[in-house]
């Protein structure tokens, strides 16, 4: 939703014919934290999918709006339960990603929208060699850029004429690559054809898993300027395929998310300028099946000041989220790996076009 819509709900002063886009809800900005893995993502992916320019109707006059979205992150700081910890603890040493999402999310009426989105995940593995893919203890770095998994949503925004409540609802499809380079028998430490990701840090989950959400906007002051947004998600898989290295069921996440819009009006050249601020909170399970790792689910707040632009018909927002508390789950020390990398920051960058 963009700050026009805001001010247009906290002013209550008509109805548009809008949909929810907004970055089509990936289980992403959704509301994680900054660590472990969401939706095979290694850090939480639903963090992308909750704020400003998500889940909310936008202000689209033919109900169509197209966007393309960025997020980086650099998983550098082992972390076990409340704390930091050593980084001899875990045989993983650092994951770089970059994001690159497209989507579209389109009105059919005022009650009733669609959104979709696709995600390209851009990885750097560092990681240690367990005497299989590369010679025991050593170090390696790997990198890959394949397809994540495809979202597709559904919302309902019926409850009131000026849509500041809404529903989610939806699927995540396992499109996502789900194993990975690869290190061929002629070259790997053991003679063996072997893959060098684990599970929870490929594109794919292989998982197809259920998302169900709502959202509520409203106005704070009488002028409409300063507005709140609330939202909510739950993920969980329903459907799972084994993989080469076994079975692995991704765990449920529950996101949470709520910030405050303050609308500054036209600015420069540009039609609106609006300081966002926002807390989002994840619940997130220990994943399941053979190929899972114990060092694996999480709890965690994030805080994420932003600003959201309007220009015409493009809709900007940036933001980056710092974790304000985080608590991950870890294997028992005598496993002699534990730990989850973390990020000190998530960096996030969206442009759509209301067609």
């Amino acid at each position: 939703m963009t700050t026009d819509n805001f001010s247009a709900v906290a002013s209550s002063r008509r109805v548009r014919r809008f949909f929810a886009v907004g970055a089509a809800m990936a289980a992403a900005l959704g509301m994680s934290l900054a660590a472990g893995p969401a939706q095979a993502c290694a850090c939480g992916c639903g963090v992308f999918d909750i704020g400003v320019n998500t889940a909310f109707p936008n202000n689209a006059d033919s109900g169509l709006s197209v966007f393309f979205r960025f997020n980086s992150m650099d998983q550098n700081k082992n972390w076990e339960g409340n704390s930091s910890a050593p980084a001899a603890d875990n045989a993983d040493k650092d994951i770089k990603t970059r994001f690159y999402t497209v989507g579209a999310q389109y009105m059919f009426s005022h009650d009733w929208g669609v959104m979709v989105e696709l995600p390209v995940f851009q990885r750097s593995f560092r990681s240690t060699g367990d005497g299989r893919a590369y010679p025991s203890g050593s170090i390696f770095t790997s990198g890959m850029t394949d397809l994540g998994d495809i979202m597709v949503q559904g919302v309902y925004s019926g409850f009131s004429p000026d849509m500041s409540t809404g529903l989610t609802f939806g699927v995540k499809l396992p499109t996502g690559n789900m194993t990975g380079p690869a290190v061929p028998a002629n070259v790997s430490a053991d003679g063996k054809y072997e893959l060098v990701y684990d599970r929870d840090t490929l594109p794919g989950s292989g998982s197809t898993d259920l998302l169900a959400g709502a959202y509520h906007v409203g106005g704070i002051t009488d002028d409409g300027r300063l507005a709140y947004f609330t939202q909510a998600r739950y993920q969980f898989a329903v459907m799972e395929r084994v993989g080469a290295t076994g079975t692995y069921r991704p765990g449920n996440e529950l996101d949470v998310g709520a910030g405050l819009v303050y609308d500054l009006g036209a600015l420069g050249g540009l039609n609106k300028v609006a300081p966002v601020l926002q807390l989002v909170a994840s619940d997130r399970s220990s994943d399941g099946g053979t190929a899972s790792s114990f060092n694996s689910g999480y709890r965690r707040l994030l805080l994420a000041p932003g600003v959201d632009l309007r220009f015409k018909q493009f809709r900007l927002y940036g933001d980056v989220s710092v974790p304000v508390f985080q608590h991950t789950n870890i294997d028992v020390p005598a496993s002699g790996n534990i730990g989850q990398l973390t990020a000190s920051a998530i960096w996030r960058f969206q442009i759509a076009y209301d067609l």
